[in-house]
C-alpha cells in the first residue's frame, strides 16, 4: 500500500504526536484436521456474517453497520500512537546504551502494531479496558521484536532490510543483535508482571503462562526449527507447512488475544471463543504473508521481497497455487469472524476489521 494506504496513514499520525472448529488442542501439534482436505473447502466452509449486520472490508477501512458507523482507520491511528508511547516509555536508553539503543531500533522502527490492538481490543471486547491490557501489548510486540531481529540474522534467515530499514545486526553487529533480542524477550516477561496495572494477580500469573507457551517449544521456537529443517526440502507437504505457521506465526497472535481477554476479565466461554478467533487469523497471517512475497515489491513490503522463493521455502502459493492460496485466506477469516457472532456488535467491530485488515492488507 504505497499510496497513503492505512499503514502510511497511522506511521504518519504517530510522528505528530474445545471446540466448533476442527483444531486440536496446542499441545505438540495443533493442526487443521482434514484428509485430503480439498482446500479445507469442507472443514472451513465461508460461512456470512449474519448475526451482525456487519460489512468489514479493510480497504475502505470502516466497519459500516445499522445506525452506526465504526472508523477502523481512526481506530487504528489512535490505538497505534497509544501503543508507540506507552513502547517509547517502556524501554528508555541507560546503562549500557548501546544494548538499549539497539532494543529501540527495532521496537521503535514502525509496523503495524496488529498483536499490540489485537490485545487491546480482545481485552475491551470482555469488558475490560485499555490500561488494563497495555502493558501485555507492549510485551507481546517486544516479543514479536525479538523473533524478527533473530530471524533475520545470517544463521536463520539472513535478510538485510526490515521494515524499510537495515536489519539490526546490519547496524549493531550479530553479537549486540542477538543480545538485543535476548534483553527484549526477558523484558517483555517483567513488564507484563510488574507494569499491569487494575487487574488481580490470578490473571496476570495465567497471561504471564500463555505468553511463555507461546514462544517455547509449543510455540514460535517449534516452528522457526521447523522451517529451518525444511527450507530447501522438496517433499515437505501441507501437514508441515501448517506446523510450521501455526507455531511460528499463529501462536504469538493466539496470545495477544488471549491475553487480553484474560486481563479483561473474559469468562471461560469468551477467552475459548477468542481463542479460536485467533487461531483462523493467526494462520491467515501466515498465508497472506506467503502470498505478498510473491506478489509484490521491496519496496512495497518494507522487506526483501521474493526470498521465500530464493530459498526454496514451501510456501501455501507452492503448495496450493496462488489463486487456491487466496480462496483459503478468505475461508480463514470468514470462519474467524464467525466465532464473533455471539458478542456485542459494536465491541467487536474492532476485531472484525482487523481480521479484514490482516486478510486484505499489502505489506
Amino acid at each position: 500500500m504505497r499510496s497513503m494506504n492505512l499503514v502510511d496513514s497511522w506511521g504518519q499520525a504517530c510522528l505528530v504526536i474445545n471446540q466448533s472448529l476442527p483444531y486440536n488442542s496446542f499441545n505438540g501439534l495443533m493442526k487443521i484436521n482434514s484428509k485430503n482436505r480439498k482446500i479445507l473447502k469442507q472443514s472451513l466452509s465461508y460461512r456470512t456474517f449474519s448475526s451482525l449486520t456487519v460489512s468489514a472490508i479493510a480497504t475502505n477501512e470502516k466497519v459500516v453497520m445499522e445506525k452506526e458507523e465504526f472508523n477502523f482507520k481512526v481506530y487504528v491511528a489512535e490505538k497505534a500512537i497509544c501503543v508507540n508511547k506507552a513502547l517509547d516509555e517502556a524501554i528508555m536508553v541507560k546503562d549500557p546504551p548501546k544494548i538499549h539503543e539497539a532494543m529501540r531500533y527495532s521496537l521503535l522502527a514502525g509496523g503495524k502494531r496488529v498483536r499490540p490492538m489485537l490485545c487491546l481490543a480482545a481485552c475491551e471486547l470482555v469488558g475490560g479496558n485499555q490500561g488494563n491490557a497495555m502493558a501485555a501489548a507492549c510485551a507481546v510486540e517486544m516479543i514479536h521484536t525479538m523473533s524478527l531481529i533473530h530471524d533475520d540474522l545470517p544463521c536463520m534467515d539472513d535478510d538485510d532490510l526490515r521494515r524499510g530499514k537495515p536489519t539490526n545486526h546490519k547496524v549493531y553487529g550479530e553479537d549486540v543483535a542477538v543480545l538485543a533480542g535476548d534483553a527484549l524477550l526477558a523484558f517483555a516477561f517483567e513488564y507484563l508482571a510488574t507494569a499491569t496495572t487494575g487487574v488481580p494477580p490470578s490473571r496476570i500469573l495465567v497471561a504471564v503462562a500463555e505468553l511463555a507457551k507461546s514462544v517455547g517449544t509449543e510455540g514460535l521456537v517449534a516452528g522457526q526449527v521447523a522451517d529451518l529443517a525444511c527450507t530447501g526440502n522438496p517433499n515437505v507437504g501441507l501437514e508441515m507447512l501448517e506446523f510450521i505457521h501455526i507455531h511460528k506465526t499463529a501462536a504469538l497472535l493466539e496470545a495477544s488475544v488471549v491475553i487480553g481477554a484474560i486481563l479483561g476479565g473474559g469468562a471461560d466461554e469468551e477467552v475459548d471463543k477468542l481463542r479460536r478467533f485467533a487461531q483462523c487469523i493467526g494462520l491467515l497471517f501466515q498465508v497472506v504473508d506467503d502470498i505478498l512475497d510473491v506478489t509484490k515489491s521491496s519496496s512495497e513490503l518494507g522487506k526483501t521481497a521474493g526470498k521465500d522463493l530464493a530459498v526454496d521455502k514451501t510456501t501455501y502459493p507452492k503448495l496450493l497455487g496462488l489463486e487456491k492460496a487466496k480462496e483459503f485466506a478468505a475461508e480463514l477469516n470468514g470462519e474467524a469472524k464467525q466465532q464473533l457472532a455471539a458478542f456485542d456488535s459494536h465491541k467487536a467491530a474492532p476485531l472484525i476489521a482487523l481480521a479484514d485488515y490482516i486478510a486484505n492488507r499489502q505489506n
